[in-house]
C-alpha cells in the first residue's frame, strides 16, 4: 500500500517554513544533547526538571520561549482534522518536523469543552497505539523519578545498534517513545502511550515541543489542550511519524499553539516500517 505525500510544490513550501521554524529551536538544541540520558525517555529526568524550574523562575516561561512565533488567532469552529485514511504523509528532507495547517491545531470548540484529564486510545488489532490527548495543567506533572518501561514492547519493536549514527550509549536505534511525555502527566509504563520511535524522533523531534508545553504550564492557572497522533501507513507496525498539536486554553492560543508532523526516521538508517527491521545506509 502506498501512502499519499504532499505534492512537490507544497512540500517545498512547508519545508522552507519548517527550516525557518527550526532556527527558533536553536537554543533548545544545545540542551537536547543530554549526556547519559536514558534511551527510553521522552519526558524529563530530574535534572531536566530542575533546569525547567530555573528557566521558569528567570521568567523565560513568562516570555513564552518563542511560543509567540507559534501562536494563532482563532480556534477552528469545526473539527476538520484528517481521518486516518486521509492523512497525507510529508516527505522527510533533512529536518525533524514540518508544520501542518499553518501551525493551527485541528481542535474543535467541542474538543475545547469536552476533553478533560488524559485519554488514550485502545490498541488496535495489530497492537498499535492510537491518538492520545489531554487537558494539561501543572498539577499533573510528576514529582518522582520515572520508573522502568523495559517490559513494554510496542508494535514493530525490532531493536538494533548503530554506533556513530545514534547519539546514545548504547547506540540503540529505537526508544519506547511516550506520546504524551512522562514529564507532562507522569504516565510511565502505559502500553497505550508508548510507540516504537527512533532516538531522532524522541530527542530531536518531539522533545523541543514537549519543552514548550512544560514551559507554558509553569505559568500560574493555565491549561493546555494537547494531542499526539501516531501516523501509520496501512498495516505497518511502526509509525511513519507523529502529529503533535497544542493550544493554550485561557488565552485562546496566544501563548502556545502548534501543529506539526515529526518524522520517525534516523539519519543514516533505512527503516522497514512494516516490521521495524532496519539497515545502515551505505
Amino acid at each position: 500500500m502506498s501512502c499519499r505525500q504532499f505534492p512537490q510544490k507544497e512540500r517545498k513550501r512547508k519545508q522552507k517554513g519548517a527550516a525557518a521554524a527550526v532556527l527558533l529551536f536553536l537554543a533548545f538544541s544545545l540542551a537536547l544533547l543530554l549526556n547519559g540520558c536514558s534511551r527510553d525517555t521522552s519526558g524529563f529526568r530530574q535534572e531536566d526538571k530542575k533546569e525547567t524550574e530555573a528557566a521558569a523562575a528567570s521568567e523565560l516561561s513568562a516570555e513564552g520561549i518563542s511560543t509567540a512565533s507559534y501562536s494563532s488567532s482563532a480556534l477552528p469552529d469545526d473539527n476538520d482534522s484528517q481521518s486516518f485514511e486521509e492523512f497525507v504523509f510529508p516527505e522527510y528532507a533533512g529536518e525533524p518536523f514540518v508544520i501542518l495547517n499553518n501551525n493551527v491545531p485541528d481542535f474543535s470548540k467541542e474538543d475545547l469543552a469536552s476533553v478533560t484529564g488524559e485519554n488514550y486510545s485502545d490498541l488496535d488489532s495489530l497492537g498499535r497505539c492510537g491518538k492520545a490527548e489531554a487537558r494539561l495543567e501543572r498539577s499533573m506533572m510528576p514529582r518522582e523519578e520515572r520508573g522502568e518501561i523495559g517490559d513494554i514492547r510496542p508494535s514493530g519493536w525490532n531493536q538494533e545498534k548503530y554506533p556513530g549514527l545514534v547519539d546514545s550509549e548504547p547506540p540503540f536505534l529505537y526508544n519506547r517513545c511516550h506520546l504524551i511525555a512522562y514529564g507532562l502527566t507522569g504516565q510511565n509504563a502505559n502500553e497505550r502511550n508508548l510507540i516504537t520511535g527512533t532516538r531522532y524522533l524522541n530527542m530531536e523531534g518531539m522533545l523541543p515541543f514537549e519543552r514548550q508545553v512544560i514551559y507554558h504550564l509553569y505559568r500560574p492557572g493555565v491549561h493546555v489542550l494537547y494531542r499526539v497522533t501516531p501516523r501509520f501507513c496501512g498495516d505497518e507496525l511502526v509509525a511513519r511519524g507523529v502529529e503533535m498539536e497544542a493550544w493554550s486554553i485561557e488565552d485562546d492560543g496566544a501563548g502556545l499553539s502548534f501543529h506539526v508532523y515529526v518524522f520517525n526516521v534516523q539519519p543514516g538508517v533505512e527503516i522497514d516500517y512494516a516490521d521495524g527491521s532496519s539497515r545502515r545506509i551505505e
